[in-house]
């Protein structure tokens, strides 16, 4: 949310352990800790929390999800107060949040009764709500020139940073195109035009931002120590539908924006000519 102007931060339901995370990072910034560092420690969380919902041991699995969800948002931040981005990192980190979140639905899978391909459709659909907010995210972002490092789309590997091994970079990004391309791209061709409207309203990215992986966690851990772990799966399919709403809303938006005339609508035109062509922008990191 910093790289927000003021006036278009907005509440993001999967953001809640930024405040946290920012502890945790300021406290590591002085020491030999590394955001890869605490990017493993995310992975070592997410597996713990597979162990818990396998087990039965719903409240600590609850627990080890939201703790991952603080690492997740730890590794970016101890990553800027340090000041050494990284593209292994980044794409470290979006590899690992994929394949915890194929073992987590799977693992709810295996403790109920429900159909092995709900589980399928239902990781697709997390993946597309997930891919969605990143989109609209960082188009917002980029309009107020207040990020210049996240992209939409990855399309080219890129070349290391001092300190990485271009070996590496190549590998994880190959991972991430795999593990991502096709939702980018399914995004993508529901609404291309996204990037081209009206700027999102913050009740609108606040409702988007349900979609993000933090909330999608935190849901989960709350089905679980609920007794709700059968209607878990069913329920991403499902509210895989609020894709579609949220593309139809802001398409409705930006068709009113063109019908209050041709004036407003230039003037939007010209203040964001400066952004570029979403095809070839990075994903959030």
């Amino acid at each position: 949310m910093s790289k927000l102007p003021k006036e278009h931060k907005f509440v993001d339901f999967s953001d809640y352990g930024r405040p946290i995370a920012k502890v945790i990072a300021n406290s590591l910034k002085n020491t030999s800790f590394t955001p890869i560092h605490v990017t493993i420690a995310f992975i070592i969380s997410g597996f713990f929390a597979i162990y818990c919902i396998i087990q039965g041991y719903y409240w600590l699995a609850a627990f080890f999800l939201i703790f991952k969800s603080i690492l997740d948002a730890a590794d970016g931040e101890l990553a800027r107060v340090k000041q050494k981005p990284s593209y292994t990192g980044r794409y470290l980190d979006s590899v690992a949040d994929f394949i915890l979140n194929a073992l987590f639905l799977i693992s709810i899978w295996y403790i109920t009764d429900t159909s092995i391909w709900i589980c399928f459709l239902a990781f697709l659909g997390l993946q597309l709500q997930g891919t969605l907010y990143n989109y609209y995210y960082v188009i917002l972002r980029t309009k107020f020139d207040g990020d210049t490092t996240s992209r939409v789309f990855e399309n080219k590997t890129p070349i290391a940073l001092e300190g990485e091994i271009q070996n590496h970079v190549n590998i994880l990004f190959d991972l991430y195109k795999l593990c991502y391309g096709a939702f980018d791209k399914i995004i993508y061709a529901l609404d291309s035009n996204a990037a081209k409207g009206a700027v999102l309203p913050n009740w609108f990215m606040t409702s988007v931002s349900t979609f993000g992986l933090g909330f999608q966690l935190l849901i989960i851990a709350a089905m679980l120590v609920l007794g709700l772990k059968a209607i878990i799966l069913p329920f991403f399919l499902i509210y895989t539908v609020m894709v579609f709403v949220f593309i139809g809303i802001r398409k409705f938006f930006y068709q009113e924006l063109k019908e209050n005339g041709k004036e407003q609508t230039t003037t939007l035109y010209k203040r964001y000519s400066r952004l570029p062509d979403v095809q070839e922008n990075d994903r959030l990191y």
